[in-house]
């Protein structure tokens, strides 16, 4: 069964392009990964503060991979400093 999620990044007052930075970094990687379905990051245009990575995944043992993974353990240690707000929700696709 497929997995999809979607993490929306409030990034702090400023660190808008630290954010960035830190969020592409890891789309290459992650398309790159076993398992992986579907994965980009948007940053919005009407609020250039706020970025959504929306992610679709082949199985719980693909995501496990992608959280075992070097770059997203640079992600992780990196991104709190810049982030005011996180938040991720699990999608069911119709039809």
């Amino acid at each position: 069964m497929t997995i999809t999620k979607r993490v929306t990044f409030i990034a702090k007052e400023g660190c808008e392009e630290k954010m960035k930075e830190l969020l592409s970094a890891m789309v290459v990687p992650s398309k790159a990964e076993v398992g992986v379905l579907f994965y980009e990051i948007f940053q919005y245009e009407n609020n250039p503060r706020k970025f959504m990575a929306v992610e679709t995944w082949e199985n719980e043992a693909a995501l496990d991979g992608h959280k075992a993974s070097a770059h997203y353990k640079v992600y992780k240690s990196s991104y709190e400093p810049y982030c005011e707000d996180k938040y991720s929700d699990e999608l069911e696709v119709l039809g």
